[in-house]
């Protein structure tokens, strides 16, 4: 009985050893799960809706409530200008339309500065910046690099021609540094990957700036330099001068002589006397 007794003492407190060990494992497996779901959590990010279009879109592109569709966005990463709603979009009402200033893909996200007003159209007047003004620039092959300028580019302008009305030979000068493209005979699109060999260059300067480049077109020739996107360097702020034209050479200063006056020369008078048969001159006071 002794026997019997102590198995069952030993088969129970095997049963019992076996049994914490088992709830030990099944309490250490759910903190693991819910550590892992607290990880889980912590890594979720927090999205909101906004408007997207439904196709790709180039310049001048209308946008009307039908090309939109609704899209999740992280909210710590939403970029400044989205709409969250139709109604946002088009304030106006339903049936006025906007036009895209930037090409878009389909999916992404419509941002206020990729579209124009409600009602308005895309022209080149909304990639004006306030004091500034548009100028068209002629060019060719040579002239205009060749067919790879893209508007936002930034040109160094170059002037040739003749320095003052004495010059003979004609001279080069750098007239404007780092100055920015707007438009490629007339288009504005920035995602252009044609390469044409542009007829004319539209960029933005200040009013005066416009009054300078129109002096050095007509009395010379210009061409462009394409400035590296990392070499923009010293940008004349918009409204200031950014067109500097060459002064023309100083004329050399000519001394005149004074003229010397002559003295004139002494007046002589003479008297005829008769002496004998003989005529003498004598000398006399003049009475003049």
């Amino acid at each position: 009985m002794r026997t019997v007794f102590g198995l069952v003492l030993v088969l129970g407190m095997a049963l019992a050893g076996f049994a914490v060990y088992m709830v030990k494992g099944y309490v250490a497996d759910t903190e693991s799960a819910l550590i892992a779901e607290r990880q889980r959590a912590a890594q979720i990010v927090e999205t909101v809706e906004v408007l997207a279009v439904n196709s790709a879109k180039a310049f001048g592109d209308t946008i009307m409530p039908d090309d939109l569709i609704a899209v999740r966005y992280a909210k710590d990463f939403l970029p400044e200008g989205s709409f969250a709603t139709k109604e946002d979009l088009f304030p106006e009402g339903m049936d006025i339309s906007r036009s895209v200033l930037v090409s878009m893909d389909a999916n992404e996200i419509v941002l206020s500065s990729k579209v124009t007003p409600q009602g308005q159209i895309a022209s080149i007047t909304q990639t004006l910046r306030p004091m500034m003004r548009a100028f068209t620039i002629y060019v060719d092959a040579g002239t205009g690099v060749s067919g790879f300028l893209r508007p936002g580019n930034r040109v160094d302008i170059y002037w040739t021609g003749l320095v003052g009305p004495t010059a003979r030979q004609d001279e080069t000068f750098l007239i404007g540094s780092s100055i920015e493209l707007i438009a490629i005979d007339q288009s504005t699109d920035r995602n252009s990957t044609q390469t044409v060999i542009p007829r004319t260059v539209t960029v933005q300067v200040s009013p005066s700036d416009v009054a300078r480049l129109a002096q050095a077109q007509s009395e010379g020739k210009l061409s462009l330099s394409l400035v590296g996107s990392d070499s923009a360097l010293n940008v004349v702020p918009d409204g200031d001068q950014a067109i500097t034209l060459p002064e023309p050479p100083e004329a050399p200063v000519v001394v005149a002589e004074a003229p010397v006056e002559v003295a004139p020369a002494p007046q002589t008078c003479y008297t005829t006397v008769r002496r004998g048969t003989e005529k003498v001159q004598m000398e006399i006071a003049c009475t003049n």
